[in-house]
């Protein structure tokens, strides 16, 4: 399946749209994990447990976008995005949302 951020993909034409599909996840710090993030926060640097952590997040909220847009008999997803927002303190959501289409080759 096609998975783009802009609403055209090149050398395809959109023959069918199917609407808006989406997939989300929400994911709770882990107080193993802060221990470690706050001791990388004393001394600086990137903190590579929460990366990882949101990237995990932001994978299965596409896989899931990616399982609605399937359902719906779609080859391709455009204009996809991604929102963040804090449901509780230390829990965040990871939206990914997009417009299931039905592409050919031009």
């Amino acid at each position: 399946m096609i998975v783009i951020t802009s609403n055209d993909i090149s050398g395809k034409r959109v023959v069918k749209t199917l609407g808006l599909v989406r997939g989300s996840t929400i994911r709770a710090r882990h107080l193993g994990r802060d221990i470690l993030a706050m001791l990388r926060m004393m001394v600086g640097g990137e903190v590579h447990e929460y990366t990882k952590m949101l990237a995990e997040a932001r994978e299965q909220a596409i896989d899931r976008m990616l399982e609605e847009a399937h359902t719906l008999g779609a080859n391709a997803v455009v204009a996809v995005r991604f929102m963040t927002s804090m449901v509780a303190s230390g829990a965040a959501e990871i939206l990914c949302y997009g417009t299931a289409v039905v592409v050919e080759e031009e």
